[in-house]
């Protein structure tokens, strides 16, 4: 286990300890919890943004100048 200094503005600080107490817990490990959800997150969206990019661009107009139904469009 690592220990990290931060610094938090007075209310901050104070109402992270308030809380943390109402969960019964440290302030340091609802931090770490907090920053584990948020990095988790931020992985999550970069692996969909790749996939998306990853994708094949799909016409959306035929030789006719129709556009297809939704229903073709999205997996359902």
């Amino acid at each position: 286990m690592k220990n990290v200094t931060i610094s938090l503005p007075d209310e901050l600080a104070h109402r992270a300890k308030v809380f943390a107490a109402e969960q019964n817990t440290s302030v340091s490990k609802y931090v770490g919890e907090l920053l584990a959800e948020r990095l988790e997150a931020e992985r999550g969206y970069g692996k969909a943004l790749k996939a998306w990019r990853a994708r094949k661009p799909v016409v959306l107009q035929d030789a006719s100048g129709s556009y297809p139904k939704r229903d073709s469009l999205h997996e359902r």
